[in-house]
């Protein structure tokens, strides 16, 4: 199992990267990974760590796309950046996975004109799995695209439900539309005509849901553009933090409460781990003919060590072949001559 890693993507690139494959490394050792990017900057950061070097392998890179670039330009004149050559090597079979923090717009630039949609995809997104009452939702889009056509949300759905069936054994997950109320007639033009056409559409449509509904497990997917999905799952994450931190500040007050967190501790750590967005980082990039996993821009060391973790689990799955195939007996919500608006 080959992990491909754009080391030079993200806020905190290269160390915390480098630093999290080599903790994922030293965790597991089923699997090796090719640190993409700058050999130099790599190998400073390699000087302090130990690892076993029979499984960590560097492929240089002499460029960087970064958040400033046009994405689609990025891609065409930056063809010895990480985060394209890490595209092509997955495309040539080079690795099972790859894994970036970098640039959304770049990775969803790569996805459609390296490796390629899956037949009848307009559009990829980005699914995160976030923690409810009752399990697991799918949030998507949940970055990728900021702006979309009704057909699209449609097209989430199916995605969706495709991924938590073959990821997840889930079947038929329950979809909902995240909106700003659960009345028909709420939302935009566009969002309006997606309740109608998901309710019109062979999912298992639970209708309009609100964002304070999500983690109630009233349905198992939730679908949404990628500039509202990465608001919702930035805020998670930000509450989380601050639940976390102020509840460790509450137990931690003085001897009593102590005493009662050593008591709770097995519970307290369950659920930290539930919720930390360190843990449940990474999100694939569906509707692409490959593994892409997706990790935020800010992610640290810890972050990347579980986002490698997660990948080659993954990958070793049969989940893309499996969505390939569930996504050929998906109808065709909208023109193809428009699939590339």
């Amino acid at each position: 199992m080959m992990v491909l890693v754009d080391a030079m993507g993200g806020d905190n690139a290269p160390a915390a990267i480098v630093k999290g494959c080599v903790d994922a490394l030293n965790t597991e050792d089923d699997f090796s990974v090719t640190l993409i990017g700058d050999r130099p900057s790599i190998e400073k950061v390699l000087v302090n760590e130990k690892y076993d070097k029979n499984r960590l392998f560097i492929r240089h890179t002499s460029e960087v796309i970064t958040n400033d670039d046009s994405p689609t330009k990025a891609i065409r004149s930056k063809p010895d950046s990480s985060l394209v050559v890490g595209f092509n090597m997955l495309k040539e079979k080079e690795g099972d996975v790859f894994i970036s923090a970098g640039s959304s717009g770049a990775l969803l630039a790569a996805s459609v004109m390296i490796l390629k949609r899956i037949k009848g995809v307009e559009r990829p997104a980005v699914g995160s799995v976030i923690p409810t009452k009752k399990g697991k939702l799918l949030l998507l889009d949940s970055g990728l695209n900021h702006t979309c056509r009704s057909s699209h949300y449609v097209q989430f759905g199916y995605l969706g439900a495709a991924y938590m069936k073959s990821a997840f054994g889930v079947e038929n997950p329950r979809v909902g539309l995240i909106n700003i109320g659960t009345e028909d007639e709420k939302g935009t033009d566009v969002v309006r005509e997606a309740n109608v056409m998901l309710r019109e559409s062979r999912l298992n449509y639970v209708g309009n849901i609100e964002s304070r509904d999500l983690f109630d497990g009233i349905t198992d997917i939730a679908v949404t553009d990628g500039f509202t999905g990465n608001v919702v799952l930035k805020l998670i994450e930000g509450a989380s933090s601050f639940f976390v931190g102020e509840l460790k500040s509450l137990l931690f007050a003085n001897l009593k409460s102590k005493m009662a967190a050593l008591m709770l501790k097995k519970g307290l750590d369950g659920f930290k781990r539930k919720i930390d967005a360190d843990v449940n980082g990474g999100a694939p990039i569906l509707g692409i003919d490959g593994l892409v996993i997706k990790s935020h821009g800010s992610s640290k060391a810890r972050t990347i060590k579980y986002v490698v973790l997660k990948a080659k689990v993954l990958a070793a799955s049969s989940f893309i072949e499996d969505l390939k195939h569930d996504f050929l007996t998906v109808p065709k919500e909208n023109p193809s001559e428009n699939a590339e608006a």
